[in-house]
């Protein structure tokens, strides 16, 4: 096992509820943005549930921070904070708009130029407004972490940010708001939390056993709740499983002491930015291309897998490992996600080279978790995703 360091200290309420406990969490005489996405909040009662929970506060609100959230539409909630001298911001529905607040905390306070310098050139913010999250849909993690994703529409570009200072302070987790969602959605947030889970799983052996099983555990209870929660987002029992698996799969605990991969992300945002396909179905079109690409290298680890996860027993380690891409991508299947990009889009030609272009002048060289993939070896991948 590597040596790492792990810190935390987002403070999590699990439950049916937990929003009576909202008040006591923002400092009294804040005054706090609300931001939501497209109103769903407004349906399944949480806008309701904060608006009461909050009377005693001065509350303003912004609305409409897309799916994949966009730095024109973060920097109008900035200039926002920034007229009403705001100090305390509460991310309302899914890991889109946490992300969005992420970047909108940071960009209240950036003064060493345009925020999405924190993104496209690495300059951190030096610090952040304080935040908390009520959670409605689960998929990414972003309750618990302090990274974020942003899209930057004049750019058609998608990239990641994070600092010490983004972690929430606190996550309201309200498994009872995703009774009403879309399949669709649903089945995102399964893939999702999945998919972050072998970002930091499907590398090469480290002899971190408990780490390994802490992330085949959450796997295992994705494939067997995931399709309950598709089935019937009512479902309570089920969907409390799907959000706190999502949770835990990117809260930085699994991923410690271990080599992490993260170039099936860094793909995927290049299909989102160029094509608006969902980011988890992105990581499904690349995810079997990728894991076939780099077969030698990863053989060992899917063939762990294979075994522990879908109970392959049978064959040689490579005939292990290419069996779990099998079961991986049927999975995904089940759950009504396509895995080539040819089923999203006519427009595919040329988008491997596009894309390995891109890698190639931000200088992202030597990815995965041996720090050996290249651009060309992304243009193959991408190819071998049409």
């Amino acid at each position: 096992m590597n040596n790492f360091e792990f810190h935390n200290p987002v403070k999590i309420f699990f439950g049916k509820g937990q929003l009576d406990k909202l008040a006591g969490l923002i400092p009294a005489g804040s005054k706090v943005l609300m931001l939501y996405g497209g109103g769903s909040i407004k349906k399944n009662g949480v806008y309701d549930g904060v608006k009461t929970a909050l009377k005693d506060y001065q509350l303003f609100e912004f609305r409409g921070i897309e799916p994949n959230p966009h730095y024109e539409t973060a920097m109008k909630a900035v200039a926002l904070i920034k007229a009403e001298n705001i100090n305390f911001l509460l991310a309302v529905g899914g890991g889109s708009v946490i992300d969005a607040t992420k970047f909108i905390a940071s960009a209240a306070l950036y003064t060493e130029g345009d925020p999405w310098d924190m993104l496209a050139k690495y300059k951190p913010s030096k610090g952040a407004l304080p935040f908390g999250a009520v959670l409605t849909l689960p998929a990414t993690g972003s309750e618990m972490n302090a990274g974020a994703v942003i899209t930057r529409e004049e750019t058609g570009e998608k990239l990641a940010f994070g600092t010490p200072f983004t972690f929430p302070q606190f996550s309201v987790l309200l498994p009872d708001a995703a009774a009403t969602l879309p399949k669709r959605q649903v089945a995102n947030g399964v893939v999702d939390a999945f998919m972050h889970v072998m970002e930091q799983y499907s590398t090469y052996p480290a002899n971190a056993p408990l780490q390994d099983r802490f992330a085949e555990s959450i796997l295992q209870t994705l494939i067997e709740e995931g399709p309950k929660a598709y089935a019937n987002p009512a479902d309570y029992d089920a969907m409390s499983n799907l959000m706190w698996c999502a949770t835990m799969a990117l809260n930085g605990l699994i991923g410690k002491g271990v080599p992490q991969d993260w170039a099936v992300h860094m793909m995927g945002h290049e299909l989102t930015a160029k094509f608006g396909i969902d980011h988890a179905r992105t990581l499904a079109i690349i995810a079997p291309s990728h894991y076939t690409f780099n077969l030698a290298a990863k053989k060992d680890k899917l063939a762990q897998y294979g075994e522990r996860v879908w109970g392959i027993t049978a064959g040689t380690q490579e005939e292990k490992a290419r069996k779990a891409i099998g079961k991986t991508v049927d999975f995904f299947h089940s759950l009504g996600i396509d895995t080539q990009l040819s089923k999203y889009t006519n427009a595919f030609e040329g988008t491997a080279q596009l894309v390995a272009k891109r890698f190639t002048e931000r200088g992202w060289t030597g990815m995965g978790e041996r720090k050996q993939l290249q651009p060309a070896d992304v243009e193959k991948i991408v190819e071998m995703s049409y």
